[in-house]
This record gives C-alpha cells, sequence and structure tokens, in this order.
C-alpha cells in the first residue's frame, strides 16, 4: 500500500516538472525616450524555413481566427508566442497619434494582407490570444507593415530605430515583414514631472541638482516661478550653496522671463564679478550665438580689462570685434592671442582666424 501511495505521489510530482524549452526565445527591449520609459516582452519563434508561409497562414493568420483549445471567439494574432507579448510605458504616449495612458498592456495585431491595427489590450495574463476580449481593449491604432525587408529576420524580434528627442519608432520585425508604430511623448510635460519627482526627495537638499532642475526649467521657459525658489535654494549657505556666476546667471535668466528686469541685471551683474576668465569669455560667446553682438563686445572687452589680457580674453575682443566688422583691429587682438594659445588645437583655430582677418572676412 505504501509503495502504491509513493508511486502515485511520485507520479503526479512528475506532471508538474516543467522543462525549460527554446523554441520560442523569452526576449524583451527597453528604451528611454527622455524620462519615459518603454519595454517590450516577447516569446521569440522562429521562421524556421518557412519564408512566405508565415503571413496569412495559421502562424500569423489575417483578421480574427478562432483558435479552439477551449476558445471559442475570434482572436487576432498574439505578435510572438506563447504568453502574450506585453509592451509597458512610464508615463503617457501617443502611438500613431493615439493617445495611451501610462501603463502595461498586452499587445495584438490584426494582420491584413497591406496593413495592420495594433491592439492594447488590459488582460496582460493572457495565454497568447486565445481567449482575447475585446472589452479590455484600451486603444486600436492602424499602421502599415512594409514587406519587403532586405534580409529575412530568423527570430520574431521587436526593434527600436529611429530616435528623436521626443519620439521612437518600433517595430516588429520577422521574417522580411517589419510592423512598424511611433511612440511620442510629451517631453517637457513629462520631464518636469520627473525634475520635480526628484526635487520633492533628498535632491530637493543638493545645491548642484537644484541648479540643475532649475537650470532645464529656465531653458524650456517652464515652471519659471518654482525654478527661481530652486535656484534660491541653490545659493543659499544652508544649504552649503555657493553664489558662483553659474548659479547666479541662471538666477538672472529666470528673473528676466519673470519680467523682473532690473534684478535681474543686479544679479547679473554679481555674476560676473566672480566669474573666472574663461566664464565671462564663454557667456560672451553665448551672446555672440544670440546675435547680440554689442553686449558680447562689452562683455569681452569688460574680460579682457578685468583679467588684463590673459588668455582666452584676447580671443574674445578678436570675435567681437570681428562680428562688428572691424576685422584691423581684431587682427591685433588675434596675433596676441596667437602668442598665448594654450594647446595646438587652439594655436590652429586661431592661424585659420588671423588668414580670414588678413583676408577682410568674418570669422
Amino acid at each position: 500500500m505504501i509503495c502504491f501511495v509513493l508511486a502515485a505521489f511520485l507520479s503526479l510530482k512528475a506532471q508538474a516538472i516543467r522543462i525549460p524549452q527554446n523554441n520560442n526565445y523569452p526576449s524583451s527591449a527597453g528604451r528611454s525616450v527622455g524620462a519615459t520609459g518603454i519595454e517590450v516582452k516577447w516569446n521569440s519563434p522562429g521562421v524556421k524555413g518557412r519564408e512566405g508561409k508565415i503571413w496569412g497562414t495559421g502562424i500569423a493568420w489575417y483578421g480574427f481566427s478562432v483558435l479552439g483549445f477551449g476558445s471559442n471567439m475570434p482572436s487576432p494574432w498574439r505578435a510572438g508566442a506563447d504568453e502574450c507579448t506585453t509592451i509597458s510605458f512610464s508615463t503617457d504616449v501617443t502611438v500613431n497619434g493615439k493617445k495611451l495612458s501610462a501603463g502595461k498592456y498586452a499587445l495584438f495585431m490584426s494582420l491584413q494582407e497591406d496593413s495592420t491595427t495594433l491592439i492594447f489590450n488590459r488582460n496582460i495574463n493572457a495565454w497568447g490570444s486565445y481567449f482575447y476580449d475585446e472589452k479590455l481593449d484600451v486603444i486600436r491604432v492602424g499602421t502599415k507593415q512594409i514587406k519587403n525587408m532586405p534580409t529575412s529576420q530568423e527570430r520574431l524580434s521587436f526593434t527600436f530605430y529611429d530616435q528623436k528627442e521626443n519620439s521612437v519608432s518600433l517595430g516588429l520585425d520577422w521574417e522580411y515583414w517589419r510592423i512598424p508604430m511611433v511612440i511620442e511623448v510629451d517631453l517637457k510635460s513629462t520631464v518636469l514631472a520627473h525634475v520635480k519627482s526628484q526635487m520633492s526627495g533628498e535632491l530637493g537638499f543638493d545645491p548642484p541638482s537644484l541648479q540643475a532642475a532649475a537650470n532645464w526649467c529656465e531653458q524650456n521657459n517652464v515652471n519659471l516661478e518654482e525654478a527661481l525658489n530652486w535656484i534660491n535654494s541653490a545659493t543659499s549657505p544652508n544649504l552649503g550653496g555657493l553664489n558662483n556666476f553659474n548659479t547666479l546667471s541662471v538666477k538672472s535668466k529666470i528673473l528676466t522671463k519673470l519680467g523682473k528686469s532690473d534684478e535681474a541685471k543686479k544679479i547679473m551683474d554679481q555674476a560676473m564679478d566672480v566669474a573666472t576668465s574663461v566664464e565671462l569669455h564663454q557667456y560672451g560667446r553665448r551672446l555672440l550665438n544670440e546675435k547680440k553682438v554689442d553686449e558680447a563686445l562689452m562683455i569681452f572687452d569688460k574680460n579682457y580689462k578685468k583679467n588684463n589680457g590673459a588668455w582666452p580674453t584676447s580671443v574674445g575682443m578678436m570675435r567681437g570685434l570681428s562680428a562688428k566688422g572691424e576685422y584691423k583691429k581684431a587682427l591685433e587682438f588675434a596675433k596676441t592671442a596667437l602668442t598665448q594659445a594654450t594647446d595646438d588645437i587652439n594655436k590652429k583655430s586661431i592661424e585659420a582666424a588671423i588668414k580670414s582677418l588678413e583676408a577682410g572676412k568674418p570669422l
């Protein structure tokens, strides 16, 4: 009797064992767009010599099909193998122009010969699409597949490509097809939310982080009132902050955008008083890039006098005077700068500038 019970127990245990298989590789891919994280998980089947026999067949069928095995509802393709393919977004996004909230979704596809409908569904624990329920669809999005990729993709793969500042394309690649989608994010709002979240924690007491957060807001012209509070904290002695050129210039730019021009000028004057020669030079270069030639020349002149003509103040005068069209005066400073150049890269740059100025050409 004991032997019979033991044998039965061992039989049950054997039935429960799952041996790992390598038929359909478990796979994942991720990408960040700004503060938005994107992750896809799928099981990857192989073509296995079935070129021309994948699409529109029982492997990857067109439209919806009743799959059997206990399933009696029309089901789309699972966009992979085994468990359903899932895709997650850490922030709200748009997919091919349609809004999709942050979250994790099952990704199904309704294929046609020349187009595909992408289906984002709430049931992320399904085995494939056998028990697909359209009531759980969040959005459906149209796309058009590319059917003539240059080489056959043996294992089904999701590939990120064509990334831009606020978007990335994602393609399902298998055999000679690519089924693409474009994922876009609201870069300013998502990054700002990310910045605010960090500033509410321990980084909200760290002067460099406070400065970086305020600087990002100023550059993107958002959240300026709170950014002013952050830069004030960044310069606070209570947090070990410093009133240096970088912090003060950020504060001045924020004040300017808030319409407080008198206060902004006062702060910028303080910033220039404590600036190094290199910092003033870079500030002058920035003004030149903004086409503020007179202001830039004034900064270059201040830098030259404050630092007694030391490197790189002659370079600044050269650039400022050239921008004003005063090439002969600029040439004089260029020749002085050549004797002060600290490395071969700067020497070659100034030599090229001298040739342009001698030819009466601007830099």
